[in-house]
């Protein structure tokens, strides 16, 4: 630790600006404008954004731009959520978002990044927001706040470990949507167009035409919403969080023995969770087997199929676009990073289907579940090791070269 200063952040950047204070001119088409609620596991989700024409962002201060190499990260509201800058992609904010421009010679520009993800970082944040209804970090608090920088050739040894794991989370993310991406398109085959049963006799029913012998029904009937609450004063003892769940943005620990916090969800093998929150951003997993005493957040629908041989298809029917857009459009609330999915509105939508059909396709996609469970696991236990490192590295507690990945 003797080779670690200290420093004001003022002190390491070029620049700590926040955006636009005017609300922007709005376009159908232009520059991306992101919102706190495109940050989705500290990456930018330009899924579902609005857009500004690329007169406004000719127009703004350069230190508003964000450039490769910048963080950005969140201050009003949801506050404590960084973002580093990878790709040379131009995109807009207002005053929510602060954007810091790091001098690379004081500072790697990615070790400011993992600085300010730490936990350490994040409880001098929580100390440094005001406000009773909407909590803000002002950027003279925040250019005040001090880190402490090791050299910047350990700087960068310490962003070659933690990137590495952070790489393979992406790469598997990628090979998720990929899989995902097929499973739609196969899901789409049989219960869209039906294209596997065209020899079929189609017959009318109150959903259009389907093939002969299908049911009209509802999701309720073959998937249930199952939750069973844990309060705190259980004092329950869990293994850990079988999925990436949040808690107020920040990761919750998933040592072997943890109490938890708040209330939480039980969940068994075979669960398949939906994020009822910000429906604009798809969210969903499939557990597999857990452990005894996992649990989920409450952010979280968790619905289980009557026949397990079926859960493939549950997750193919929320996953797929034409099913979830429905399901968004119908969630509750006044802003985007507000809305909350209606659980009733799921186990109530109609449904064709034949239980032929379903065990029949469930065999086809079976492989590409196991794969992404199998990524989403592997992701999940880097996870677990890059948060354990973080606050260990930035803090000097443990040196870079004690670790063997």
């Amino acid at each position: 630790m003797s080779e670690w200063k200290q420093y004001k952040l003022e002190e390491v950047c070029k620049s700590i600006a926040d955006g636009d204070h005017m609300p922007p001119p709005k376009s159908n088409k232009g520059i991306p404008f992101v919102t706190i609620s495109n940050i989705v596991d500290n990456r930018l989700d330009f899924s579902n954004t609005h857009f500004v024409p690329l007169s406004y962002y000719d127009g703004l201060d350069d230190k508003r731009k964000p450039n490769v190499g910048d963080t950005i990260y969140s201050v009003v509201g949801t506050f404590g959520k960084p973002v580093y800058v990878k790709e040379d992609k131009p995109f807009v904010f207002q005053r929510h978002i602060a954007i810091l421009r790091p001098d690379e010679s004081k500072v790697v520009p990615q070790f400011l990044f993992y600085k300010l993800l730490s936990p350490q970082f994040y409880r001098k944040a929580d100390v440094m927001a005001v406000g009773a209804v909407q909590r803000t970090i002002s950027l003279t608090s925040l250019r005040n706040a001090t880190i402490q920088l090791p050299p910047l050739k350990i700087q960068s040894k310490i962003v070659d470990v933690l990137s590495s794991l952070d790489d393979k989370i992406a790469v598997n993310k990628k090979i998720c949507e990929n899989l995902e991406a097929q499973a739609q398109a196969l899901f789409k085959h049989w219960f869209v167009d039906f294209a596997p049963f065209k020899d079929r006799k189609f017959v009318e029913s109150e959903l259009g035409l389907i093939p002969e012998g299908w049911r009209v029904g509802e999701f309720g009937d073959i998937a249930e919403l199952r939750k069973p609450s844990i309060k705190p004063q259980d004092n329950i003892l869990y293994t850990h969080y079988s999925i990436p769940a949040f808690d107020n943005g920040k990761m919750p620990s998933m040592d072997e023995g943890s109490t938890i916090k708040s209330n939480k969800f039980g969940i068994s093998d075979g669960a398949v969770l939906l994020s009822k929150l910000n429906p604009s951003t798809k969210r969903i997993w499939y557990t597999g087997n857990v452990p005894e005493n996992s649990v989920s957040s409450t952010e979280f629908l968790p619905f289980y199929t009557f026949n397990k041989e079926f859960t493939p298809f549950i997750y193919c029917y929320l996953n797929c676009d034409i099913n979830y857009r429905e399901i968004a459009n119908g969630a509750k609330g006044t802003t985007n990073s507000h809305q909350r999915i209606d659980a009733n509105s799921i186990v109530t939508r109609g449904l064709v289907y034949s239980e032929e059909a379903i065990r029949k396709f469930c065999d086809c996609c079976q492989n590409f579940m196991e794969m992404i469970l199998e990524a989403n696991q592997e992701s999940a236990r880097l996870a677990t090791l890059r948060d354990t490192l973080l606050p260990k590295l930035m803090s000097g507690e443990i040196k870079v070269n004690e670790i063997a990945l």
